[in-house]
């Protein structure tokens, strides 16, 4: 096997050096013959491409391309054209891997062929989040690190001629969130299936949580819910209803738990700081996705309702 580690990134320069760093420490053996490492600049300015130049220098197997800020579909999508691997590896840039993981994907490849007798499948790593940046692989699983997702490219290795067969990544997926979980629709639809691979860890950094994140967190729920209706006009399902919450269970659960909206970020305010200075940001961000989730179904009725207005 021949990896391709295409990875996507965006004003994320201290955790992308992370990130590469720990892809550089790479040990591998048969089935994985050799990597390459391809990171796609999408029009970062806080000088990640000045340092993407100088890193590949040090690390041989480094690719680096940049394009103008178009998402991380698009992004991925050069990535697509420029690898060379028969297998496909996707991480985010803010997920910082072991020395082992190009090797377990390849591992969990070899036994899926094997054991399916085709290569119809892919397999999915396991992602841990943490808020750790000294040191964030000495995060431990927490049920809370639990997806059910089919295809998020946080972490997964999938052969090349899967992605030729269904096609690359839509790039009107401009804004945040779904382009992945979309592809997977398509994947899923040929038959593809999904071999868990615990042994391929990455582990997800993100800032601790904090009431300054909050516009940012609110403001993300809604690009989901815009690009979530876009999913649902190219897969007009109950399953992708059931994803991007567009349901009156959905609504009703979060209009409750919020009060319709009652509970918000002002009104939880002092709950959260009081929270987070006790050192419980985690629970702080849980309680604040309740109020999050109000403001993603809400978004998600808006923009449906939007995109269905008669045209005069």
């Amino acid at each position: 096997m021949f990896f391709s580690v295409i990875i996507p990134t965006y004003n994320r320069l201290p955790i992308l050096q992370k990130c590469l760093q720990g892809l550089a420490q790479q040990e591998i053996a048969a089935p994985v013959e050799n990597h390459e490492v391809i990171v796609v600049d999408d029009g970062s300015n806080d000088g990640t491409w000045d340092w993407l130049t100088h890193y590949q220098q040090q690390m041989p197997q480094l690719h680096c391309f940049r394009q103008q800020n178009a998402g991380p579909a698009a992004a991925r999508n050069v990535g697509l054209d420029q690898a060379k691997g028969d297998t496909i590896v996707f991480i985010d840039s803010d997920l910082v891997v072991t020395q082992s993981f190009l090797q377990a994907h390849g591992n969990a490849l070899t036994r899926g062929f094997a054991k399916l007798g085709h290569q119809r499948l892919f397999t999915y790593g396991a992602v841990i989040n943490t808020c750790n940046f000294e040191n964030p692989t000495a995060e431990p699983y927490k049920v809370t690190d639990f997806s059910a997702a089919y295809f998020a490219t946080g972490n997964v290795a999938i052969p090349r001629h899967l992605l030729n067969q269904v096609g690359n990544f839509d790039t009107r997926f401009k804004q945040y969130g779904w382009e992945d979980l979309e592809l997977g629709v398509r994947l899923k639809k040929i038959g593809v299936k999904l071999i868990k691979c615990p042994e391929a860890v990455g582990y997800h950094w993100n800032p601790a949580f904090s009431l300054e994140r909050l516009p940012a967190l609110i403001e993300r729920e809604r690009q989901r819910a815009k690009t979530g209706v876009l999913f649902y006009q190219k897969h007009p399902t109950w399953e992708v209803r059931l994803m991007i919450q567009m349901t009156p269970v959905h609504r009703a659960l979060w209009g409750l738990l919020s009060w319709g909206g009652y509970w918000n970020e002002q009104r939880l305010s002092g709950l959260l700081q009081w929270l987070i200075e006790r050192g419980r940001s985690q629970l702080a961000l849980e309680i604040a996705r309740i109020f999050l989730n109000w403001y993603h179904v809400q978004a998600v009725r808006d923009a449906y309702r939007q995109q269905h207005q008669p045209t005069t």
